[in-house]
Order: structure tokens, then sequence, then C-alpha cells
């Protein structure tokens, strides 16, 4: 059966590819399962239709059969444990690189994701600038942290996996920031990641529709 994921009608990000549902369609792409898209305004996204589906009004979600799921994160992790291609067969590498999944979501996303929200909400406060300084010092711990555990490797864990996937997808965030920059091989990573075919189409796919929505 063919899934159905929810993403925006008029992406907030202008098609730069930081809308979450980009994370299950790269997701499926990797994997190589079709999937159908429907596309919802920001007023549906808050009716109770929708809701049923993310408690929280948001995007995106993931319906196939009577199954519904939504948070990113969880979608992407049904994907990788349904198909093979995202997470490794060995035991001990499949579950390293689970964490490196809940590692991108819940230690290195938060800071850069609060970070972000301070520059487009607070930047006319009187203390913008102080707490803008000690963000950044906070998402830089954790890409100094990161970009140590990297080294030179390609990927995090041996061979690319969903735990890459979701981690570059966070890193994404922090382009044009320059403070991805900072750290070499972070960029380079961010960079394989988003040269991986299975990315380009699902990239490619999501700026379709903001193309589209734009020139309507």
């Amino acid at each position: 059966m063919t899934p159905t994921i929810t993403a925006f009608e008029r992406s907030p990000d202008r098609g730069k590819g930081l809308a979450r549902d980009m994370r299950v369609r790269w997701a499926l792409e990797e994997v190589g399962q079709p999937y159908d898209v429907r596309l919802l305004s920001f007023r549906e996204m808050k009716e109770p239709a929708h809701r049923a589906l993310h408690p929280f009004g948001q995007i995106p979600t993931y319906e196939e059969g009577d199954l519904a799921l939504f948070e990113s994160g969880a979608i992407v992790l049904h994907i990788a444990q349904r198909h093979a291609g995202l997470l490794p067969e060995d035991s001990n590498s499949r579950t390293r690189a689970i964490a490196w999944m809940f590692a991108a979501l819940n230690t290195v996303e938060p800071p850069i994701v609060e970070r972000t929200m301070a520059t487009l909400l607070e930047r006319d406060k009187t203390w913008f600038d102080e707490r803008q300084r000690m963000l950044e010092a906070r998402v830089r711990d954790r890409l100094g942290q990161l970009s140590d555990r990297l080294g030179g490797a390609d990927w995090l864990d041996g061979a690319f996996s969903a735990g890459d996937l979701l981690m570059v997808t966070v890193l994404q965030r922090l382009k044009g920031s320059g403070m991805l920059d900072e750290y070499p091989n972070l960029a380079a990573y961010v960079a394989r990641g988003e040269a991986r075919p299975a990315f380009e189409r699902a990239f490619g796919a999501q700026l379709a529709v903001f193309t589209a929505a734009s020139t309507a």
C-alpha cells in the first residue's frame, strides 16, 4: 500500500528544504518506497480532521492502511524498520544508528531551533544580543562535540543510516549562518548527504511544491 504524507501547501522556508516533511520524503526515497503527498494550508493544519492525525496541528503525518503516525523522527524510524537501507542488519550497529537518530533530534536540534526562533521573534528585544551570544555558544558546544566524534569519517557510525539522514537535516538549519563553516568536517558531512541521489529527488519534489505555489 502506498503511504500518504502531509506537507505545507505553501512552505514557510521558501523552498530551502527545511520543512520536516523533507526528512520523510528523503527516507522514502532512500528505501525506494513510492508515496503520495497531501498538501495542507495553515488553516487546514489546525482543523479537526488534521488534528486527529497530528494532535499539535503540524506536519508531517504518515498514513498507511490503518496506521497513522506523526512526528518526523517516529515516521523515519518506522520507514527504516520496515524497509532495508536505512538501518544496519547487525543488532548492535542497528541500535547505535537509532541512538544517533535520537541524538540528532533531542541533543543537537533543540539549541539550533532555539537560536533560529530567537532570531525570528526576539530581535527587537533589548536583551537580544546577549541572549543570541548565549544561544550561539550552546550551538557551538554541540557542533564541537559532534565534529570531534565524526572526525574524518564519512558517516557517524559506519555506513550511511537513518541517524545520518536526521543529523544532516538538523545541521542544514545552520546553512547561511556561517556557524557550520567553522567545522569543515561537518560542512563536508552535510554536503555528502545533500549529494545523495535520494536527497536530490526528495529536495526536488519539495521544491516543486513551493515553486508551483509561488507562481499560482
